[in-house]
């Protein structure tokens, strides 16, 4: 029986002390028919040494060093342009992530109901949290747009990180760069471009580990509300192309009220300047500004709510405000 041929990529920067556990987990795979790309991002930490030694014992490995450092996307942009011309399916591990053993093994043959199939994914677990529950069992392809709906309407999210979905080759040999540089969630908005014109597979599974509590990927956004500038940009993006014209302004309008709401919340904690910077740089990718009339008004909404409500967690949050503003 033959194999489809699978490029793994990992990029990397200063991760060493997660990279072998990352590097061991691919080349634990019990599907016997991949190709192993490491990226070294000028690393500084020993992570090349790391990288350096597995590659010298393990043939499958082809380790490649940046001339010049490369923002993170932009390396793993450079990246996925290395991946083999004879390989059908691609699957990134982050170096600071891993997978667990029949991961390559149960995605491949998802991937293989189809040839309209452009993208799988599986449960993953991030720290502690099983991801992507809820999502409905079965074993046949889904629509593209199907997934994209299902998404829209309730937020069920299925595709976690790049370390959690695989994509078909093709799609990322026809497409440089492949991710969107200017984009802030470019991995989320790239598996709903894929969902545009291609179906969907699900391993109901957990197949991947996303660690927390690190900076070395996407830890240091991780206190300003990531999700919830996510849901919004991909509401306020994609809802007209998945959904009929009047749900979908009923939806950007509802979402955009829970975002606020949210902002909201966290300016009545007087966030720092940068956790600001981060909302307004993601709300300029949809072009839009932070509506500030709007904002005050979600504030005020909130300070009613807390000073007619008689509990006492809301009358200690009032007094703390009043004491703050004084």
């Amino acid at each position: 029986m033959s194999h489809p041929f699978v490029s793994v990529v990992t990029p990397f920067h200063n991760t060493a002390a997660y990279l072998a556990e990352c590097i061991e987990s691919v080349l634990a795979q019990t599907y016997p028919c991949f190709e192993y790309i490491l990226v070294d991002n000028r690393s500084t930490d020993g992570s090349r040494e790391i990288a350096e030694s597995y590659a010298s014992r393990d043939r499958r490995i082809r380790l490649i060093q940046r001339p010049q450092l490369l923002s993170q996307v932009q390396n793993y942009n450079a990246a996925l342009m290395e991946i083999s011309a004879e390989s059908k399916y691609c699957k990134i591990v982050q170096a600071d992530d891993f997978i667990f053993p029949d991961c390559l093994r149960l995605m491949v043959p998802a991937f293989e109901q189809s040839p309209s199939i452009g993208l799988v994914s599986a449960y993953d677990l991030k720290g502690n949290q099983v991801r992507g529950s809820g999502f409905p069992y079965r074993t046949a392809p889904y629509s593209g747009k199907e997934v994209a709906r299902l998404l829209l309407r309730t937020g069920i999210f299925v595709f976690g990180s790049p370390t959690t979905v695989m994509y078909r080759s093709s799609l990322v040999r026809g497409k440089h760069p492949f991710y969107d540089e200017h984009r802030l969630h470019e991995d989320t908005e790239k598996c709903m471009q894929i969902l545009e014109k291609w179906d969907f597979a699900f391993v109901p599974q957990v197949l991947s580990f996303l660690r927390l509590g690190n900076d070395s990927i996407s830890g240091a956004a991780r206190t300003f509300q990531p999700n919830a500038l996510d849901r919004y940009i991909i509401v306020r993006r994609y809802a007209a192309t998945f959904l009929d014209a009047s749900e979908a302004i009923a939806l950007i309008k509802s979402t955009r009220q829970l975002y606020y709401d949210t902002l909201a919340s966290e300016a009545l904690r007087f966030r720092e300047t940068a956790f600001w910077q981060y909302h307004r740089q993601g709300l300029q990718t949809v072009h839009e500004n932070l509506d500030r009339s709007y904002l005050g008004l979600r504030i005020a909404a909130i300070l009613g709510s807390m000073i007619v409500n008689p509990g006492t967690t809301a009358r200690r949050a009032w007094h703390h405000l009043q004491r703050k503003v004084k």
